[in-house]
C-alpha cells in the first residue's frame, strides 16, 4: 500500500455466508463460488478461517465517495454471486443462529496450522470484524501515533457493536465478538511500545522463540500493519450498515491526521493508562454507546460526550480530508443505534409478540440479510 494522497486508507470487511431458507450458516461452501469470486473480484476477495466467512478488501482509497462506490459495489457483487450459489451475505460481528460446532475450516495450510496451534479457540472463532488501514507520512513513527490513539479505541468499538448474540443466546453484551476474541493470544489492547523499533524488537523475540512466524500474528486491537505502511484499526465489529463502516473509518482517519498534526497532545503512556483503556474496552463491549468511560484520575465520561469531544478535536481534519459528510452518518448511528441495538430491539419485539426464541432470531437474521447489501 503506497501513498496516492494524504492519509490514504483501506477498509476490510468480513461477512458470513448464510443459507437464506434456513437462515443458518453455510458450513460447506462450494469451491466454485470461491473460484468465481476470485475471477470476478481478484484480490478484493479473501477466504477466512471458517468456510462460512468471507472478506472483502478495498483498494487504496483517497476519499469517502470512492470508498462507498468500491465497498458498495463489492457488497452487491458478492451478494449476487452468493445468491447464484444458493447463499446470502450477512454483516455482523456474530451470527445470531450460528453454532461454532457445526462449522468447517477452510482447507488451506495457514488455516490448518491455526487450528492445530489453537485448537478449540480457533474452531470457536465464528466472528467477523471491520479493519481500517490509514497511511501516515513517511517520517512519522507509527507506533508512537498508535500509542496516542489507544485511549479512543473503546469509543470506536462502541460505535460498531453488532454482536449481541452468541450460540443462539442473548449474551447481555453489545459486542460478544470482543469477548470471544479475547480467547486468542496477543489480542486486545497492546502495551505501550516506545517506537516502531521497540515493537519490531518484541516481535523478533517471539519469532526467535518460535511462538510466531512473523508480526502478522500480533492480532491486537490496533497495530502497525506488517504488510502495509499503515496503522491498522482492528477493534471494530463488522458493521451491518455500509454507512456505519464508512463513518467509523472516516473518524479513525481524521483521528490519525489529528494526532500527527498535534504531536504535543500526548497522554501518559504507563501501566495505569493501559489498564484503564482495557477497562473502558470492557465497558464498550458490555454497554456500547451507553458506556461510561473512566480516566486515570477516576472521572467518568459518557461515551456520547467523549464522541462529541473527539468530533470537535477532528473538525479541521474532517475538512482537510473532505470527511464531513461521512462523519455526519455518525448522527444516524446515534439516532437509530448500532446494529446491536437494532438486533436486540427486533428480538424483544418478536418475543413480546409471542414468537419463540428461534423464530425471533430468524427475524433478526432476516433484518441483517436485508440491511447488509446497500441499494445501488
Amino acid at each position: 500500500m503506497s501513498a496516492q494522497c494524504d492519509y490514504s486508507f483501506g477498509i476490510e470487511e468480513e461477512f458470513f455466508l448464510v443459507r437464506p431458507e434456513s437462515r443458518l450458516l453455510a458450513s460447506q461452501v462450494p469451491s466454485r463460488l470461491w473460484k468465481r469470486a476470485r475471477a470476478e473480484f481478484g484480490d478484493a476477495i479473501e477466504s477466512e478461517l471458517l468456510q462460512a466467512q468471507i472478506e472483502i478488501a478495498s483498494p487504496i482509497l483517497c476519499d469517502v465517495g470512492q470508498a462507498r462506490r468500491q465497498l458498495g459495489g463489492l457488497r452487491r457483487g458478492l451478494s449476487a454471486l452468493a445468491h447464484e450459489h444458493g447463499l446470502a451475505l450477512l454483516a455482523a460481528g456474530t451470527h445470531p443462529l450460528g453454532l461454532w460446532r457445526e462449522q468447517s475450516e477452510t482447507d488451506k495450510p495457514r488455516y490448518r496450522r491455526l487450528v492445530e496451534d489453537f485448537q478449540v479457540v480457533a474452531r470457536r472463532s465464528l466472528v467477523c470484524g471491520l479493519h481500517v488501514h490509514v497511511q501516515l507520512p513517511d517520517d512519522v513513527d507509527r507506533v508512537r501515533v498508535m500509542n496516542r490513539a489507544m485511549p479512543w479505541l473503546p469509543l470506536l468499538l462502541a460505535l460498531s457493536t453488532s454482536s449481541p448474540f452468541w450460540d443462539r443466546l442473548r449474551t447481555g453484551l453489545m459486542s460478544y465478538r470482543q469477548a470471544m476474541y479475547d480467547e486468542w493470544p496477543r489480542t486486545g489492547i497492546p502495551d505501550f511500545f516506545e517506537s516502531e523499533a521497540d515493537y519490531d524488537a518484541f516481535a523478533a523475540v517471539l519469532v526467535r522463540a518460535g511462538a510466531i512466524a512473523d508480526a502478522s500474528s500480533l492480532w491486537w486491537a490496533i497495530r502497525p500493519s506488517p504488510n502495509f505502511p499503515t496503522v491498522e484499526l482492528r477493534i471494530a465489529d463488522a458493521c451491518t450498515h455500509l454507512d456505519d463502516s464508512l463513518a467509523i473509518a472516516s473518524l479513525y482517519r481524521c483521528l490519525m491526521r489529528h494526532l500527527v498534526m498535534h504531536p504535543a497532545e500526548a497522554p501518559p503512556c504507563n501501566a495505569t493508562v493501559r489498564r484503564i483503556i482495557d477497562e473502558n474496552r470492557w465497558r464498550a463491549k458490555r454497554f456500547g454507546l451507553q458506556a461510561e468511560f473512566i480516566d486515570e484520575r477516576g472521572n467518568t465520561e459518557p461515551a456520547l460526550a467523549q464522541l462529541q469531544r473527539l468530533r470537535a478535536l477532528c473538525r479541521e481534519d474532517a475538512q482537510a480530508l473532505d470527511c464531513a459528510e461521512a462523519l455526519a452518518s455518525i448522527d444516524d448511528i446515534l439516532a437509530r443505534g448500532t446494529s446491536a441495538h437494532a438486533q436486540l430491539a427486533l428480538y424483544r419485539q418478536q418475543r413480546d409478540g409471542g414468537a419463540t426464541r428461534a423464530a425471533a432470531l430468524k427475524s433478526v437474521v432476516d433484518w441483517l440479510l436485508h440491511t447488509t447489501v446497500p441499494a445501488a
